[in-house]
């Protein structure tokens, strides 16, 4: 089981702000889950679309597409973020 974290923009979309998933077999990396929750279709294909910039997180720390997951981690999904 992973949980999954939704900041600002993405939490909004999808209306939630955290899930619990278990991982499939074939979702080894973080490019997997992308995948896999994009073709949960709308609102998730949008909110986590190729060309939206998002960054994620694993175990807190930032993460890259081929970063692994494992049973256990925690997955944050959110916009980068600018100050002012």
């Amino acid at each position: 089981m992973i949980d999954i974290l939704y900041f600002a923009r993405v939490r909004e979309q999808l209306g939630r702000s955290e899930e619990q998933l278990e991982l499939p077999p074939g979702v080894g990396r973080v490019a997997d889950l992308l995948t896999l929750l994009r073709d949960r279709g709308e609102p998730w294909a949008t909110a986590l679309s190729a060309d939206t910039v998002l960054l994620m997180a694993v175990n807190q720390a930032i993460a890259r597409l081929d970063t692994p997951l494992k049973d256990g981690d925690e997955i944050a999904i959110f916009p980068p973020v600018t100050g002012g």
